[in-house]
């Protein structure tokens, strides 16, 4: 490890094994903190400038909870999540947190208190999955104020998560799917629709594309950005939700074909637009008539929804066609691995959990080509 300069802290390992980072907090003082592995005690130092020039008294003294949550959203989440999590972090600490206890001191606070806030929302009709949010949101700025001893336990832990029902997916069948894409023929919003069938794009993910993300000769995409109106704030352009959500995906012949459609149609509204088209120098695939980003509102209530009615297929959610798309294609045998790399999974663990559903057939098929392969092969 290279040696670091004056104020940016020391660490070294303790004879109990115990590594400790010091750090100097203010008029040379300096303060010792604890952790178990070399590892946090590195990352302690990392997130030094992000407190350093804060009110001294944080880290000496115990600070409210609004107080410490304000400074924990600006200071260490920020740097490290997307800007569409930290404006949601945001919203539950300004709406439902601070309110209730944002006065109680950081080190006072009861696990019995933070049932009551649990319950609280439950009663004002927050679904299980908000609450769960919170719950979250709250964990691992507690986790960080550990880290830093400023508390001795992460009071979460001693409260469970509300329970959330499994959602379990409405999903078409190629017949529903075949159908639909029929219906879709000449809306506006084709390509979308075919888009979303065939390479199990997130909603986001579609709607952020721009044509700069398509091949050379249009035979596959890059998944480069997403785009989402987040309340007030308009739409925020951000990052693909993880790291393996960067990809490359190939398309269809029916896709290349939607999407050249499309680009002519877009052309067009271009021309009839003249000066008042501005795509902001974006050139989104997916627009509205004048080049700026979809309101997806307006998608659902006057495209997909229609669409779905003049099918007669089942009234699903858009999200619901990317899990349509991971049902077919592993309803025909296609590798999980492959699935998981198409969807943009972050592992092929989380693929087969929420496919889980999809399995029984696969496996009944799996023993039948055993069988038949077996009878075929030993006498009888």
């Amino acid at each position: 490890m290279k040696q670091r300069a004056n104020g940016e802290g020391t660490i070294y390992q303790r004879k109990d094994g115990r590594w400790v980072a010091c750090i100097t907090i203010e008029y040379g003082k300096r303060k010792s903190l604890y952790f178990k592995t070399q590892k946090e005690a590195i990352q302690a130092l990392k997130d030094l400038p992000h407190w350093k020039g804060q009110d001294p008294s944080f880290i000496g003294k115990d600070p409210t909870i609004e107080f410490f949550l304000k400074l924990w959203l600006e200071d260490i989440a920020q740097p490290r999540i997307r800007e569409r999590t930290y404006l949601r972090y945001q919203g539950l600490v300004e709406q439902h947190i601070i309110p209730m206890i944002g006065t109680i001191k950081l080190q006072k606070l009861m696990p019995q208190q933070l049932q009551q806030l649990y319950n609280e929302k439950r009663r004002e009709g927050y679904a299980p999955q908000t609450i769960k949010h919170i719950h979250r949101v709250l964990h691992r700025a507690f986790h960080d104020a550990l880290r830093w001893n400023l508390i001795e336990r992460n009071v979460c832990d001693a409260v469970d998560a509300p329970r959330v029902p499994k959602y379990e997916a409405q999903v078409l069948n190629h017949v529903e799917a075949c159908t639909f894409l029929q219906a879709a023929q000449g809306d506006p919003y084709e390509a979308i629709y075919v888009l979303a069938l065939t390479t199990g794009m997130r909603q986001g993910e579609l709607l952020g594309l721009q044509w700069k993300d398509l091949s050379l000769n249009g035979d596959r995409l890059q998944i480069r950005r997403t785009i989402g109106r987040i309340g007030k704030q308009g739409f925020i352009i951000g990052e693909p939700k993880s790291a393996k959500s960067r990809r490359n995906i190939y398309l269809t012949e029916m896709a290349i074909k939607a999407l050249k459609k499309h680009r002519e149609r877009q052309q067009e509204q271009q021309r009839l637009a003249g000066p008042a088209w501005d795509d902001q120098g974006h050139r989104w695939i997916f627009c509205n008539q004048i080049g700026r980003p979809i309101e997806v509102g307006n998608i659902i209530r006057r495209s997909f929804k229609p669409l779905l009615k003049k099918a007669g297929v089942p009234e699903i959610r858009f999200h619901d066609l990317r899990h349509s798309t991971a049902t077919l294609l592993l309803s025909m045998n296609i590798h999980p691995k492959i699935v998981q790399e198409m969807l943009g999974h972050s592992s092929i663990h989380h693929t087969m959990d929420t496919y889980s559903h999809v399995l029984p057939s696969l496996q009944k098929e799996a023993v039948t080509q055993l069988n038949s392969l077996f009878s075929t092969q030993m006498p009888t």
